[in-house]
């Protein structure tokens, strides 16, 4: 139904071609580099750990990878269609970015019920499943990290150069690196968020059915197979939500959306009912099911109060720009602290309730009924880049203002539901990776973890800093591959005649390949650094140091991502409220102090915040894939 959508004018087809051309060759050079480490560790789980680790090791990167294609080709198909439809309004418009989200959502959640289904049968033991969730482990850290560099390194080199140098307009056709810039917004925002989740996806089903196994003698095979149909109750509830999402030119596109959202979570706790009730007929095992996708939609709405343009917080920032950038920046940072503490408690007291009424596997429950419900949540988060991605090739291809008018509407909805979904994201990647350390714990064989070992206590000290070390290492890299993109971008406004007066055309290309080399580039070492951590601490000081390692990390690297995610949306969203005309509006001091806030806290929230997730559940799987070696 997209393609058979008018891709525009010939001008809009062309930008449109270069944003796509972008998207696959930083995709082909990605996977290239995914399959060589492929082929590298392939074997080496082989001779290990056996055939069937291996097996599901490349089982789920090639599920991952299939997921995250299939998006970026949604995606950079619906974008200029969706410009196009822009013309017509904003509710044709939504409806084709909608659409091409909701592809992205439900090919993430299917092709996960499709590849646990398929192993279980081959390999009818979830301790042999625990490679799927490494494979898919691998392909995120690939695809959110140096997804992440590339979209912001491209986004700060053009902002930098084009608003503050040039004064030229975000999305100009005169910036070198705006092609760039809309690429990003695909590997980054689209592909890398569905790996990430499909991630969250995978294991905590491989957690869940792993810890069902001890439990077989109270609920026989329903404790093993019983994960995977919750999963499954809850992709149905989102394939209704996703059409319950109709947007009318009378209704409000943001409500929408949340009426898709809150109808799922009720489908899904509905359907949570049915299944404790009639399939594993325990009644006290609903509560923990319950509160997995209630505390998902509240963490959401916590993190959308400190960055959303419509709350007290964003307002407050935005008036601190007028002030200068320093002010600017120290408030983004105290709001994105303070955003940590409604989470952390909401979390907890999901903890409490699962672990209450159901132990670890009510846990495990609670998590995978969360996630249960993530095709909606990405089919609202891939909206947004396609809705960002309109708005950029509206402005280059010279589209009337209220074309951009209705495509900055657009944006705006999208940069609101961000702010949800990347909290629910943190949220659901914590209760993952608390399902998993739990797996860890009963696979290691451990009964309790002694907070006073001197084992342990090293184990936290060298899990809390990992989330530190990984986001200097994020931040670091999107510095230094900005650096080039900004000076590229100058290369180019000094070099070629007329550019600057629109009368030359750019080397879009050449910004395109800066990003691509730097961003493979710069994620070696970081990936290296999770990967191997967990398995020198497990053999060197043994399981319980292992276990304080899990536990410090998770701490940490949620805190981080929540403040590093919840600052940049806030910087970000200050910005567009002075741009809709208050403090000054465009072209004021406020505005120039707001843009740097931006240019900070794009790389916290679409960089270093994201790439946590990964890392705290990266090492629980390699956690849990060595525990039969170390015991």
């Amino acid at each position: 139904s997209i393609k058979k959508e008018d891709p525009g004018d010939e001008k809009m087809v062309e930008i449109h071609q270069a944003i796509r051309t972008g998207a696959f060759a930083f995709i082909k050079r990605e996977y290239t580099s995914v399959g060589i480490v492929l082929l590298i560790g392939a074997p080496i789980l082989w001779f290990t750990l056996g055939l069937p680790a291996m097996v599901t090791f490349l089982v789920g990167a090639f599920f991952s990878l299939l997921a995250g294609f299939v998006g970026m080709n949604e995606a950079t198909l619906a974008n200029v269609r969706t410009a196009n439809a822009a013309r017509k309004g904003a509710a044709e418009a939504i409806q084709i970015a909608f659409s091409a989200g909701a592809i992205m959502g439900l090919t993430v959640v299917g092709l996960n019920l499709v590849g646990i289904t398929f192993l279980f049968l081959l390999f009818p033991d979830p301790e042999l499943l625990t490679g799927y969730g490494l494979g898919s482990s691998l392909v995120a850290l690939f695809a959110r990290f140096g997804g992440g560099i590339y979209t912001k390194a491209a986004d700060v080199g053009a902002d930098l150069v084009g608003k503050l140098e040039e004064g030229i307009p975000e999305d100009d056709p005169r910036n070198p690196a705006v092609i760039a810039d809309n690429v990003g917004d695909n590997v980054g925002d689209v592909c890398g968020m569905g790996s990430d989740l499909f991630e969250s996806e995978a294991e905590v089903m491989v957690a869940a059915m792993a810890i069902g196994t001890t439990l077989v003698g109270q609920f026989g095979a329903r404790a093993i197979v019983g994960p995977v149909l919750l999963f499954a109750i809850g992709v149905v509830a989102s394939v209704i939500g996703i059409y319950f999402v109709k947007v009318s030119r009378s209704s409000n596109a943001y409500t929408a959306i949340n009426n898709g959202n809150y109808l799922t979570c009720a489908l899904t706790v509905l359907g949570g009912f049915l299944f404790t009730r009639y399939y594993l007929q325990d009644m006290s095992l609903f509560w923990a099911v319950m509160v997995g996708p209630v505390a998902g939609v509240l963490v959401g709405l916590a993190s959308e109060y400190y960055t959303s343009d419509e709350r007290k917080p964003v307002q407050m920032l935005a008036a601190s720009a007028e002030t200068g950038a320093a002010t600017t920046i120290i408030d983004g940072m105290a709001i994105g602290m303070k955003s940590t503490v409604l989470p952390i408690i909401i979390t907890a007291a999901a903890v409490l309730i699962a672990y209450r009424f159901g132990g670890f596997f009510g846990l495990a429950l609670s998590a995978v009924s969360m996630l249960s419900i993530s095709g909606i949540t990405i089919a609202v988060d891939a909206y947004g880049p396609v809705a960002d991605n309109a708005g950029g090739i509206a402005e280059m291809a010279g589209l009337p203002e209220e074309v951009r008018e209705v495509t900055d509407a657009l944006d705006s909805v999208g940069n609101s539901m961000a702010a949800v979904t990347k909290g629910f994201d943190i949220s659901a990647a914590a209760l993952t990776a608390l399902s998993l350390f739990a797996a860890y714990a009963s696979a290691a064989r451990l009964e309790s973890i002694d907070l006073l070992s001197p084992y342990v206590i090293i184990g936290l000290f060298i899990g809390g800093v990992l989330p530190f070390f990984f986001s200097a290492q994020a931040l670091d890299a999107v510095g230094r591959a900005a650096g080039y993109m900004i000076e590229e971008v100058r290369r180019q406004m000094r070099e070629i005649p007329g550019l600057r007066e629109g009368k030359a055309k750019p080397d879009y290309a050449r910004c395109v390949d800066i990003s691509t080399r730097v961003a493979l580039k710069e994620m070696v070492i970081p990936s290296i650094i999770a990967l191997l951590s967990p398995i020198v601490v497990g053999f060197v000081l043994g399981t319980e140091a292992l276990a304080g390692l899990l536990g410090g990390c998770l701490l940490t690297g949620m805190l981080m991502a929540l403040f590093l995610a919840n600052s940049g949306g806030a910087w970000d969203n200050a910005k567009k409220y002075i741009e809709a005309g208050n403090h000054g509006g465009k072209n004021s001091p406020a505005h120039a102090a707001a843009v740097i806030g931006d240019t900070v806290g794009d790389p916290f929230k679409d960089t270093a915040g994201p790439s946590l997730n990964i890392l705290f559940k990266l090492v629980q799987i390699v956690a849990l894939i060595i525990a039969p070696l170390l015991v």
